[in-house]
This record gives structure tokens, sequence and C-alpha cells, in this order.
């Protein structure tokens, strides 16, 4: 057994990288913007960039060596001109493609308006998806030196873009020394007509695994979950203070149903086909028929308000905890007891049952002996596979209830776009039922001596 678990925990480690990666790839790719998402998208350039640069959200998302910088916004000219003016500019439709094309007239120059200055010592460049239609330069300047007495414009930079008739991309590398406010870049175009398909701005990573995915991977291994973006708090910290009233809430409710669920599930393989058998059917069906949220307002109402027997809102002691769980146990008290009947009759018409009777063991000897023993399979299943869920907590009990565990955690995460708390509540869940799924495969064996565990 030592080797088969050693075995099922190497096993595990493919199976967390993968939840990791999926995890990954829902709140940092597919999700959109953490920070647009946390901040919003009507705020300044400068602080969506402040905001990625502390959590890592600027950096390439795999690996690689470059990522986009929020000081210059790819622009999308099929839309707009932005960040040039209309006035000045030409739009043309491609004979390529179906991509806009901004013109850029001779003997004009033409500044590449930045949102904010750029970060001190950090190697940056440009990218342009450019051809010319005549013949003439066009020069890339940046770095202006304004001579006082003269007032003429001294430039440290200038780069020549090359000439060509056909599309091409270039790339102009740069670092910004000290004084990255000097370098604001502008377009020299001298004798020809300058033709942009894209204009693109990238920041160089400090190598090439300096990454989004390698920075989040590296917070896993040391087991840092980061700082909650509303209340900058540790997440590790507030999931702490979480998981403990979850935990008070979840855990009687799964237990109180379970045994409420498997007792009343063997009366009605004890009477099986009888009027308490079929009472316990209609009863099951009715509970299943209500909705979660019906059980709530209505113990909240009556119980709690009208009558005045539990508190209304509230932690502050286990009396607060007592209609929750009520309402929880009768809430999923029909789903189980349908499962676990089914269970328990299927084992009631299999033939070691028959043989038991015939030798003579009572029908309650047949129950707890035979029958609960041969479908703990399937209770454990359903039991072990259930045991990671206790720890997200109820969402909408402690919501209605002002208990502030992780579902009312999750909730109000969700209501804020906190990403990072969430992402941490589903990174924890799923590694919770890998495990899960192993104490699975162990119990097997415990109960039933025909599992081998090779």
């Amino acid at each position: 057994m030592i080797r088969y678990i050693f075995r099922r925990i190497l096993q595990m480690f493919p199976t967390i990288l993968g939840v990791i990666v999926i995890t990954f790839v829902l709140f940092n790719l597919v999700g959109g913007s953490p920070a647009a998402m946390t901040l919003g998208r009507h705020v300044s350039p400068r602080l969506l960039e402040e905001f990625d640069e502390v959590r890592g959200f600027n950096k390439p998302l795999l690996m690689g060596w470059w990522s986009d910088t929020r000081a210059f916004v790819r622009p999308d000219f099929a839309r707009t001109a932005e960040p040039w003016q209309e006035s000045e500019l030409v739009k043309r439709e491609s004979s390529e493609r179906t991509r806009a094309v901004l013109s850029f007239m001779p003997d004009e120059t033409y500044e590449i308006p930045l949102a904010f200055a750029l970060n001190e010592e950090t190697i940056f460049r440009w990218r342009f998806e450019h051809r010319q239609e005549g013949d003439g330069r066009v020069l890339l300047r940046y770095g202006a030196e304004v001579d006082q007495e003269t007032g003429h414009t001294n430039w440290l930079h200038e780069v020549e873009l090359p000439s060509v008739e056909h599309w091409t991309r270039t790339s102009v590398s740069f670092d910004t020394g000290t004084s990255p406010e000097t370098l604001q870049p502008v377009l020299v175009v001298e004798g020809t007509e300058l033709q942009l398909r894209d204009v693109q701005l990238q920041r160089r990573a400090r190598h090439f695994f300096d990454s989004q995915f390698v920075h989040y991977l590296g917070q896993i291994i040391r087991l840092d979950l980061g700082n909650s973006s509303q209340t900058d708090q540790p997440i590790g910290q507030m999931l702490r203070a979480g998981v403990g009233p979850s935990l008070t809430l979840t855990v009687p409710i799964f237990v109180i149903g379970l045994v409420v669920a498997i007792c009343l599930s063997l009366i009605c393989a004890f009477f099986r086909n009888t009027w308490l058998d079929r009472f316990f059917v209609v009863f099951g069906v009715a509970l299943m028929s209500i909705n979660y949220l019906v059980w709530i307002i209505v113990g909240q109402y009556l119980l709690a308000f009208r009558w005045g027997w539990f508190p209304v809102w509230g932690y502050e002691s286990m009396a607060y905890l007592i209609l929750p769980i009520i309402i929880g146990v009768v809430s999923g008290l029909g789903t189980d007891l349908r499962f676990y009947r089914t269970v328990m009759l299927d084992e009631m018409y299999k033939e070691y049952v028959r043989t038991a009777f015939a030798k003579g063991v009572s029908r309650r000897g047949v129950l707890f002996k035979h029958v609960l023993k041969n479908a703990m399979i399937t209770v454990l299943t359903n039991v072990v596979i259930a045991i990671p869920f206790l720890y997200t907590g109820s969402l909408l009990l402690e919501s209605f209830f002002g208990i502030p565990g992780l579902g009312y955690l999750g909730i109000n995460a969700i209501n804020s776009s906190d990403v990072d708390v969430i992402r941490a509540i589903v990174l924890i869940g799923s590694v919770l039922y890998v495990v899960a799924n192993l104490l699975t495969d162990i119990c097997y064996a415990w109960v039933d001596p025909r599992v081998k565990l090779k």
C-alpha cells in the first residue's frame, strides 16, 4: 500500500500542475485585464501600469523577452486614428489585407504621444509595420535636449527606418537610462509618404523566464497567495480567518445530513414497498422540488423574524449557526435520501442478501452487517468527494446570514472583481479535490478487502 500511495502522490503533481495552468489561463488570459477589472477601465494608464507592476501582470504571459506596456496603447487603425489626430492623417484600406492604414504626409514631424514617462534603466523597443511611397527617408528621433541660448533642439538618438515599398516590420530598441522623461519620440517624414499599419511599444523582461506564469508558479511554491487588490491584506491571512466560520457551518450540515439520509434510506430498505417507504420517496421529492432560496427566505422570515426563535444575522455565538444548519440539512436531505435509498435497495436485491436471509439472519442483521457494509464504497465515494467543498463554505447561507466565512469572502471578491482572492479559493479547492480522490482509493481498500492497491 505504501508504494501505491507514493506512486499516486507522484501522479498528483502533473494533475496539480494542470490545475495551476488552467486557473492561470482562466484568470490571466480569458478574464481580461485584472487591473481593468479591479480599478475600472476609465482610470489613468499610469495607475493601471502600477497595478500590473506590483502584481507582475506587465511581464510576458508564459515566457519570452518582450511584453506590452500601457505607456503606449497599441492603436487599432480600423476604428480610429488615435493617438494621432484625424485631421492630420488619411485613413486608407490596404490592397493586401482589410486592415486600415494611416498615411503620414511628406515633410512633416509627428510626435508619438506617451501616456506617461517610461521607467528608468529599462530597455524598450518600438515596432513599426510600415512602407513608403516615393523617395525620401523617415527618421525616429528621441532624447531631446534644448539649447537654452539658441532654443534649438538637439536629438541624442536618431534612427532611420528602412525605405521600402512593401510592408515590413522594423524594431528599434533603446535604453531609458536615468532620464526617461527626455525620451519623447517623434517621426520625421522627409520627401516621402509614410504608411503605418501597426505601431507597438514593448518592454524587455529581465530574462527569458521572467513571465507572469513563472511569477505565479513561484508564489505558489513559496505558499504566497499574494495580497487582495481591495483590502491589500495577505490572502493567506484572509483565508485562515474565513475557513473557521465556514467549517463551523458546513461540517455540521454535512455530518447531520449524512447520518439522517443514511438512517432514512435504511428504513426505506427495511420497509421497502410499504407505505412508509413510499412516504419517504414522496417526502424526498418534495424537498428536492423546493428551491434553496425559498428555504432561506422562509426560515429567516418565519423562524427568525416573526417567531424570534433564532437570530437573523451575525456570527457572535453558536446560536447564530443553528438556523443556517437546519436550513442546510433540510434543503439537501431530499437529494441525499433519494440517492442513498437507491444504493441500499440496489444492495437489498443482490444474491448475498438472499443467502443471508436463507441462513436465518434477521432483517436488522442483514441491513447493518451486510447491506450497509457493502454499500460503503458508494457512500465513501460520495462523502470523500464532498469533503473539499466544505472548505469553500456555503455562498448563499453565509451571504444571507452574515457569516464571515469563505463563501461570504468569495461573494465579496466576485462583486469587487478581486481576482487574486477568487483565484486562491479556486486553486486551493482544486488541490483539495485531487487529494480527496487519493483518500477515496485508500478508503476503498479499507472497507472492501476485495480491493487491492497495486
